[in-house]
Order: C-alpha cells, then structure tokens, then sequence
C-alpha cells in the first residue's frame, strides 16, 4: 500500500505535470471507485488544474476549486503517460480504475491489481466533506507535530498496542503497515508496547524515529518518476517483507506476526529483548 512518504512523493511528481494544464475529459473505468456522483466526472471538462496536495494518503488535484480526490489503498497505483491511447477508457476486469487525460494528450490512469476493489475516487468542492479526510489525525512531518503532540497522542490511546496507534489514520495521518515497521525498529520498541507505557526517552527516540524514517524515505525518492517509486520503497526497508533475514542493525533473523489479512515484521533482538512474539493477535508479551 503506498504511505505517506510514497503519496508525498507523487504529489510533487504530478504538480510539476499537472499544474497548469487544463483536463480534458476524466474517463471512468472501475464504477465502483467513483464514490460520489455530484458534482459528476465531466464538470471537470476544460477546467485548469491549479494545485495537488496530500491529506494523510490521499492525493487532491484542485482545479479552479472543484478537487479530485483519491485513496490509492492497498493495490492501487498511478501511472503516467506522456501520451494516453486516443482511444477512451473502457469498463472491463483489467487493472484500470480511472484515466485522466489532459488537453496536450498526456495524462495518467489510477490502476488496481487482485480481485479486492478498494481504490476510492471522490470528486467535491472541499475535500473535508470527505468523511475519511475530515476525521484523520495530525501529519507527522508537520512543525505543528512535536514532541508533545505525541505524548498527547500516546496518552489518548491508553494500553493501545503501539503498532496499531501508529497505523490508525484517526491518530496520526499517512503512516501505514510498512513505516510502522520501520519506525518502531529504529526506535527499538515492541509493536506491542502499550502507548501510554513509554517513558520520556522512550517517547523521544521514537519521535525521531518518526520524523527520520519518513523524512528519509521523502527524500529518498525526489526526483523519482512514479513509475519507480514502489521500488525505491521496497529497498529502504529494513525489517519491513524481510522475514528470514538478517537484521541490519545487529544479525539476528526478522520475525514475522501474522494477522488475518495482514503481517508484521520485527527483530526480537533489536525491539523486543530476543523475545518472539506469538504468532496471533493476542499475544501477552507486551515489553
């Protein structure tokens, strides 16, 4: 699933080739990714794209005020062409989601692979009326987010394993399954230490960890095409996908904890004291 960093990434790729230009036509492929119908596709028809920004994991492209806004989820991906076939999109079983397609005939398509449809297209006048945007909790890598905005944070969610605070886009915005991986490695702390257990070194060692793990990750992949961007992520991770392999940090083998539609990955020696957590959700090793 594309994060924060990968969604911050793609923002700054699709100003720099949107910006300015006028939509010709967006053309639906998937109807079940389009969930709203007013105001409709084709008010966006001639309309000069004026900027894109992130909330969370969402992209929005404004154009003149009316915003395209879209959720990549877990199979999603966005794909640029400097010239789209002329023919129009077609609604079928293949990958494609939705095309966008901009007066000089480049464009790009939003694709989703596997058989699961949750790539989520919103087209409003304020992306707040968005349920899942109005209800995300604070980005991470803003100024406004210090120290102290994590304690808040950890505090509210009381004996809240850490690793699903982290994850839960209500408490802090952008962070998914894999950085939350990677953030609680660099921190050395157990995916299931409470939150509100940390001491006060405990808390600003993962806060760093927070701002370096993404901050790297962003800058990582500057000037990346979007076509390379879930490449560069795979190759930055640490314990993230590499269950079996050696920790980078101290040698040990990455563990995995599987769940039922998704996993974690860890080093019990760096997080967790050599320790194994079992394998199901209710583990009790907690420290």
């Amino acid at each position: 699933m594309p994060e924060m960093p990968e969604v911050e990434s793609l923002t700054h790729f699709l100003t720099e080739r949107l910006v300015g230009h006028a939509i010709a036509r967006i053309e639906l492929a998937a109807f079940s990714a389009l969930k709203t119908y007013d105001p409709p596709l084709s008010a966006f028809n001639g309309l000069e794209i004026s900027g894109v920004s992130r909330h969370g994991k969402y992209l929005d492209i404004d154009a003149q005020g009316l915003h395209l806004v879209f959720h990549l989820a877990r199979a999603g991906w966005l794909r640029w062409r400097d010239a789209l076939p002329e023919a129009p999109a077609k609604p079928g079983k293949g990958p494609l989601a939705l095309r966008v397609r901009l007066g000089d005939g480049s464009g790009f398509d939003l694709t989703e692979a596997g058989t699961q449809r949750k790539l989520a297209v919103h087209v409003v006048t304020d992306p707040q009326d968005i349920a899942m945007v109005a209800t995300l909790g604070p980005d991470p890598l803003s100024p406004d987010f210090d120290a102290d905005a994590l304690r808040a944070v950890l505090t509210r969610a009381g004996r809240s394993q850490l690793k699903g605070v982290l994850k839960d886009q209500r408490t802090i915005a952008g962070i998914g399954n894999a950085y939350s991986d990677e953030i609680l490695h660099a921190a050395r702390l157990s995916p299931f230490k409470p939150a509100s257990s940390l001491t006060d070194a405990e808390l600003d060692v993962l806060f760093r960890a927070m701002k370096d793990e993404l901050s790297g990750a962003i800058a990582r992949a500057e000037g990346l095409a979007a076509k390379d961007l879930k490449g560069e992520k795979k190759s930055g991770m640490r314990v993230h996908g590499r269950k079996g392999l050696p920790c980078p940090v101290c040698g040990d083998e990455i563990a995995e904890v599987s769940f039922a539609d998704s996993a974690l990955q860890y080093c019990p020696t760096c997080q967790t004291g050599g320790k194994k957590l079992a394998d199901r959700r209710l583990s009790r090793l907690l420290k």
